[in-house]
């Protein structure tokens, strides 16, 4: 311990003088300066880490516990990490339990690493962090330039992880009242490897809009779903789930559902008390323009009949439509889009209604899902599409992934806990070590307030 502290104090000294001096004597630009501190610090953090490792062996080594239940049988085993400050090695010991035979290094359990851990959990968690939003190469590279990453790397941080549940961040608020909820649902199209297509759903649930600027609105109180799903009844489940543990049900009056009219998206009805479904804009006016392309001048016909509620002039214009259509093509595109809209009626109606906000699935789908992943071509297999389309709506609800992954750990972590490590050992070699090294080291006694100083002055008092 005492070696390394001053082995790190002489690194800062010698560098940090360097490196100033530098910013001082030439002409350089500041990013210059901050980058080449990060790189120390950065090996500074990974001497810290691998001292404190090989600390915590020597003392689990030393510990009466111990000795009572496990025998050692090698030392100095090597153990490489990959960390956020760079590859990290360090010794440890390793032991068999006298009465059941197990094997363990009893210093990794300790602080949750496992056999075949490669990745620190910080590391892991901020990998799939840029992954969310970035294909994978690049988010090795983003997440740690003191460590080669390959994209099967982080592909396989995002395996371990699993599946994520749409309710995985938690409500911090207690049930909250209001009379009108909002649910909007669509589906992106991702390409897959085999040629096939994966439909990842988005839902998401809000409390209304408000005005953030001139032209600018944003959802009140969102909260998103998504994945894929062959039974859109487990969708709808946890989507009612989340209503009812944020909400006082009881007090809902009205909910509207949006959609393009797909049968998944209406199976919701059937799980929502007081929902009314509602058609969503961006779908009749694709259908509109579908119908009357060819013959502009009646498009504004249509839209009057629409808004006006005119179901019967409306069924017979689509009739005229059809008569003056040429050709049967155009005509079945017509009558396609006739079946739609009359198929549809009462949801378009739904939109008039005076305390119905509009429907942004369609932008929200581009943002959420489709700008990762189907906005350009990528490999992707139906698990990694669910995967990613969960993760993206985790992080849109404000979820942490480093929580989720430490999440995982906590059992296994409170079981690895049960060896007792004796305290007049770790004092020993922690604190007396760590306080005398630092106290005698000169830098910090000078009344200079020197960066370095305070640096290593902080790292004294902690």
């Amino acid at each position: 311990m005492e070696l390394i502290i001053q082995e790190i104090a002489e690194v800062i000294r010698v560098e940090f003088a360097e490196e100033i001096q530098r910013l001082l004597t030439e002409v350089r630009d500041i990013s210059e300066f901050i980058m080449a501190t990060q790189t120390m610090l950065d090996g500074i953090g990974v001497k810290l880490v691998a001292e404190a490792m090989e600390t915590l062996d020597k003392a689990v080594r030393e510990s009466a516990d111990r000795k009572r239940t496990w025998v050692v049988k090698s030392k100095g085993d090597i153990k490489n990490l990959a960390t956020i400050f760079g590859e990290v090695s360090y010794k440890r010991t390793y032991y068999q339990n006298k009465k059941t035979g197990e094997y363990s290094y009893l210093s990794d359990e300790l602080v949750g690493i496992a056999a075949h851990d490669k990745l620190d959990t910080s590391l892991q968690a901020r990998l799939i962090e840029e992954a969310i939003d970035m294909p994978y190469r690049r988010s090795g590279k983003k997440a740690a330039e003191a460590v080669e990453l390959t994209s099967q790397t982080v592909m396989n941080g995002i395996r371990k992880l699993g599946s994520v549940d749409n309710n995985a961040v938690k409500i911090k608020d207690n049930k909250k009242i209001v009379k009108t909820l909002y649910i909007e649902a669509d589906e992106d199209h991702v390409a897959l490897q085999d040629g096939k297509c994966a439909e990842p759903k988005l839902v998401y649930v809000h409390e209304g809009i408000k005005e953030v600027g001139k032209e600018r609105w944003e959802l009140v109180n969102p909260r998103y779903f998504s994945g894929i799903y062959t039974n859109s009844d487990e969708l709808w489940l946890e989507v009612a789930d989340y209503i009812d543990e944020a909400y006082d049900a009881k007090l809902i009056e009205k909910i509207y559902l949006s959609g393009d009219g797909a049968s998944w998206i209406k199976n919701g009805l059937g799980w929502l008390k007081g929902s009314i479904y509602v058609l969503d804009r961006y779908h009749l006016s694709k259908y509109v323009t579908q119908a009357t392309a060819h013959m502009s001048d009646i498009t504004p016909f249509m839209w009057k009949y629409i808004n006006n509620g005119e179901r019967k002039k409306l069924k017979k214009l689509f009739t005229q439509i059809i008569s003056s259509t040429e050709t049967d093509t155009k005509k079945k595109s017509v009558r396609e889009a006739r079946s739609y809209i009359l198929g549809n009626w009462d949801g378009i109606r739904n939109q008039y209604e005076p305390d119905y906000v509009g429907c942004s699935a369609e932008g929200h789908v581009s943002h959420i899902l489709s700008a990762r992943l189907s906005s350009r071509p990528l490999g992707w297999c139906k698990i990694g599409v669910d995967q990613m389309a969960r993760l993206r709506a985790f992080e849109a609800n404000g979820g942490v992934v480093y929580d989720l992954l430490l999440a995982k750990k906590r059992n296994k972590l409170s079981k690895a806990r049960q060896l007792k490590l004796d305290q007049e050992i770790l004092k020993k070699r922690t604190q007396v070590a760590t306080n005398e090294t630092f106290g005698n080291i000169a830098i910090l006694n000078k009344g200079k307030k020197t960066a370095t100083a305070q640096f290593l002055r902080s790292i004294r008092t902690a």
